[in-house]
């Protein structure tokens, strides 16, 4: 006889629309957007300048990129991985447990994962945010939004949360496994890019309010300082990253992509970087993504298509990119011991 399971535990991750068709890409973006953590500026404000402005701007041309990426059979990338990386935690875990997958924006919802595990009546939830450095407007989003939802329950489960593991061991030794694929020393540089964020969110999450931080953003900033600091967390993953595949400092970079709006966002920039590189004459790069634990739209498109292109029209050769976590393992081990440290 089979037991019941009476313990859950929730991956979120970010999102991705239903279909790469141009209705469903803007509802996606409408949605994320509109998440006052992500553009954190009043509503009224907001709502101009995401539904005035950004999205009739960008939906068709996401949805033609995501036409791109989009697989016949398996569909969203984000997707596909994020379910195998479900079932192959359910698997490790056992039938004491019960792993279910949510989007912050879109479908499957947490809403609706959260209601499948209330009938359930399990007796704890543990919350794991796909990001591995905190941010408000990724981790911090969907811790907000678990609350929000479960605020109404009627009874409470023991609920526990993830909010970073940037320097995670088996992480980390998953992406230099996937690094190792690729003959490092045939490359000439090594970039690891981030997602970008506004600098004016990195200061929010010091809790003294004392943390100013400069307009670049810096790489000085320890996890002792302040332990919530996206940047300083970035910094943190590239250097275990680094301390594992032996690299001296000067033989990478870290930088940041996705840049949205005209306010400062932490720098260097991806494509400034890119330029920078190329003018010293770096032919090939190796690339990593640590901010995604999934190949997606910012891995496959903007990396391996767009600042690939980039680089070549500056006088560059290659772009390898580092394979994300997917599927992995070993990545999924190191879930496993996230579900468990309860």
């Amino acid at each position: 006889m089979s037991k019941r399971a009476i313990k859950g535990v929730l991956l979120v991750q970010l999102g991705t629309p239903d279909s790469p068709k141009t209705a469903d890409v803007r509802r996606y973006l409408t949605e994320f957007l509109m998440d006052g953590r992500v553009i954190d500026i009043p509503r009224l404000g907001r709502n101009l300048l995401v539904k005035g402005a950004i999205v009739p701007k960008r939906a068709a041309q996401s949805a033609a990129t995501y036409a791109t990426i989009w697989d016949e059979t398996n569909g969203s990338p984000l997707m596909y991985y994020s379910l195998l990386q479900q079932q192959m935690l359910q698997e490790e875990l056992g039938e004491e447990y019960h792993v279910e997958l949510a989007m912050r924006y879109q479908n499957p919802s947490i809403d609706s994962a959260l209601q499948r595990m209330q009938s359930m009546r399990l007796e704890s939830i543990r919350v794991i945010p796909l990001f591995p450095q905190y941010a408000s407007a990724t981790s911090g989003s969907v811790i907000e939004k678990v609350m929000e939802i479960m605020r109404t329950w009627p009874y409470f489960p023991h609920v526990s949360f993830v909010n970073s593991y940037c320097e995670d061991a088996d992480m980390i030794d998953t992406f230099v496994d996937h690094a190792l694929r690729h003959d490092i020393a045939a490359h000439d540089h090594i970039l690891f890019s981030y997602h970008g964020l506004p600098v004016r969110q990195l200061g929010k999450v010091d809790p003294t309010g004392n943390l100013v931080c400069p307009e670049t953003g810096c790489d000085s900033c320890k996890m002792e300082t302040n332990v919530f600091c996206y940047l300083s967390q970035c910094y943190g993953t590239t250097r275990a990253i680094a301390k594992k595949l032996n690299l001296k400092e000067d033989q990478y970079t870290v930088c940041f992509q996705s840049r949205l709006g005209k306010t400062p966002w932490i720098q260097p920039y991806t494509s400034d970087t890119l330029h920078d590189l190329a003018s010293k004459g770096v032919k090939k790069l190796l690339v990593f993504s640590p901010a995604f634990v999934s190949d997606c739209i910012e891995t496959i498109d903007e990396i391996q298509v767009e600042y690939a292109n980039e680089f070549k029209a500056l006088g560059g050769e290659q772009v390898t990119m580092v394979e994300s976590l997917n599927d992995d393992p070993k990545w999924i081990r190191a879930l496993k011991q996230l579900a468990l440290n309860n």
